[in-house]
């Protein structure tokens, strides 16, 4: 047998198909915990075999929030361990490009491994060909190219002189440090010509000098966010030949993103004739303080991806896929149907579902459909927030709003709206915002029940070997949104009590919040058995700890107004026998009960009084 390629990673490619297709080995062995089988004979046609050319150039992964890849392991920055698995996994998936990881120090392994592993190397756009950023170069000093362009050129000098010798997709940008736009720390930058001057200023120098270092250089610049905005109005030029890299909102649709409340969905395609090459940054994973998917599935459906992807390559954006691939073990079915995309076919979504679902449970035929039908199903229930196909609500929808409301509330700020909920729900005023995340979530909770239900009785029904994957790979997710979903819902009806004076009422209500906010933290330990011990302990983006926490505060908090000082008042008057409550000694009843206990048994006794709530 011979295995062909014309170089080093055609040769990559060709031993990984011999693995996949001859050994069995699947591309997310590692992530989805498929160690390959061992078997007595393995039949090897005697054919030719002669690959497709990808439908794409450039195509790979921005490992980007990794934090459960950083907390997974005690060494910071993370080791090889770490990083050969994802590099592994993308290479199977037909990948060749990555940028591997957010911020990381230079130090790391990260950026030696990936290429000697054979993958070519592209940048964060806040970071343009992989510099350090200027405020940790240089502490002290303004972070002005218009004051400091020479130390900006340093540092753009010195990322060149470093990776020069490497296969690198070179990223052209000039954004502000943190990954802001500069002129907010520069108010001199007032008008859009005089921004976009500047970033084409610096553009140019950057492509200047990585031609006088590097032959034939590949290069690229993202038009992301307001970059993408100047470019259209015409006001930043752009070397010629290079890609122009266009990115999605975050929620998949190819338009630009959120800023805060700011949502103008400009399209962030090429038009007819713009630049010669071009390419796009998309998003399974998102984090942005709102409403995105950081821990759980893309929430909306899988055609909206196949749709997108295809309209991109239509208008010619092939040259560059850059993928955010978030923590890798979250997001497989996603990463797997896009790596089909950019392969050599255009999947139908239900066969590419199919055709995964066989492949991770290869155990459990008779309960493949059951599967298939859930996969296809999540969506259904993900909340749309506002009136876009792709205004569709991840795990964070429930956490980040949760943790401002608690905020407003407990502050007392609640006669004026929180600014931070307005791209969600208006500016009627902090009880309306409250009220409309309550009434999201009050339809949603019946969609998710049932959902996790089927996926309950579908799990008693599989093969013992396969349970946990299922549980990892499906019932993970609509847990997260499920207990999520309760806990917003139950906190907005704790203010809403609250606000209506019936303090025991909201104190059960904020109970019960802390309750279901708890079993999402709760999943993500169960989830962290065997090597994935630790996974989700770096949960610094949803943060379900955070949440927990801040509903803690919301207990006691409660708990003080309306049962405080001697807590004992809610006892006394609610759970204390009629025939005790006049003639008890002190010394012997002020037992004071704990918040959990108290607030279990008021909301059990105003249940059995056949409230709909636990309300007076």
């Amino acid at each position: 047998m011979e295995i062909v390629g014309r170089d080093d990673l055609g040769l990559v490619y060709g031993i990984l198909h011999f693995s996949r297709h001859v050994l069995g080995v699947d591309p997310f062995w590692f992530w989805a915990d498929l160690p390959p089988q061992a078997r007595d004979i393995i039949e090897v046609p005697a054919s030719d075999y002669f690959s497709k050319r990808p439908r794409t150039r450039f195509r790979g992964w921005f490992v980007n929030d990794e934090v459960c890849l950083i907390g997974w392991k005690p060494t910071y920055p993370p080791t090889a361990e770490v990083w050969q698995p994802v590099f592994e996994a993308l290479l199977r998936c037909g990948g060749n490009m990555v940028i591997p990881g957010t911020d990381l120090p230079k130090s790391g392994i990260h950026a030696e491994l990936a290429s000697e592993m054979g993958l070519w190397m592209t940048h964060h756009h806040a970071e343009p060909l992989g510099a350090e950023m200027f405020l940790r170069a240089y502490e002290g000093f303004k972070a002005s190219y218009h004051e400091h362009p020479r130390l900006f050129e340093k540092l753009w000098e010195e990322a060149i002189e470093k990776q020069k010798d490497r296969n690198v997709v070179w990223v052209l940008s000039f954004r502000g440090q943190g990954d802001t736009p500069f002129w907010e720390n520069d108010p001199s930058f007032d008008t859009p010509h005089k921004r976009g001057n500047l970033i084409g200023l610096a553009v140019r120098k950057q492509y200047e000098m990585i031609r006088e270092q590097v032959a034939d250089p590949v290069c690229c610049m993202a038009m992301y966010g307001e970059i993408a905005e100047l470019y259209k109005q015409g006001h930043i030029q752009v070397p010629e030949g290079v890609i122009l890299v266009w990115a999605d909102n975050g929620y998949g649709k190819m338009v630009s993103r959120r800023h805060g409340n700011v949502n103008l969905r400009v399209p962030a395609l090429p038009a007819p004739k713009e630049g010669e090459a071009h390419g796009i940054y998309y998003h399974v994973t998102f984090h942005d303080l709102q409403a995105s998917n950081h821990l759980t599935l893309f929430p909306s459906p899988a055609g909206l991806i196949r749709d997108e992807l295809e309209a991109a390559l239509e208008t010619g954006a092939g040259d560059y896929w850059l993928i955010n691939s978030g923590n890798i073990r979250q997001h497989l079915y996603t990463l797997d149907l896009i790596a089909e995309l950019w392969g050599s076919g255009a999947p139908g979504v239900e066969e590419h579902r199919k055709r995964f679902v066989a492949r991770l449970f290869p155990q459990s035929e008779a309960q493949r459909g059951a599967i298939e039908r859930l996969l296809a199903d999540y969506a259904e229930p993900t909340i749309r927030y506002g009136p876009h196909e792709d205004d569709k609500a991840g795990d964070e929808f429930y956490h980040h709003p949760a943790r401002r409301i608690v905020g407003h509330w407990l502050r007392g700020e609640a006669a004026k709206p929180d600014e931070g909920l307005l791209w969600a729900a208006g500016e009627a005023g902090f009880d309306r915002q409250v009220e409309h995340f309550e009434r999201l979530c009050e339809q949603a909770i019946p969609v998710w029940t049932p959902l996790g239900a089927r996926a309950a009785e579908t799990l008693g029904r599989m093969k013992e070997a396969e349970k946990t994957r299922f549980e990892d790979h499906w019932l993970f997710h609509i847990r997260l949104h499920t207990s999520g979903c309760r806990g917003l819902y139950s906190l907005c009806r704790a203010y809403r009590a609250f606000r209506e004076g019936d303090a025991p009422a909201a104190f059960v209500y904020a109970a019960r919040s802390l309750a279901a906010y708890r079993e999402g933290l709760a999943e993500l330990r169960r989830a962290e058995h065997g090597k994935w011990e630790s996974f989700y302990s770096a949960d610094y983006l949803t943060n379900v700890a955070s949440t927990v926490q801040s509903v803690e505060t919301v207990v006691r908090w409660i708990r003080l107004h309306g049962d405080s000082p001697d807590f004992f008042q809610w006892y006394k008057q609610y759970l204390m026998p009629e025939t005790e409550k006049y003639i008890y000694l002190e010394n012997t009843h002020r037992r004071v009960l704990p918040d959990e206990e108290l607030a279990a048994r008021l909301d059990a006794l105003f249940t059995f009084q056949g409230a709909t709530s636990p309300a007076k």
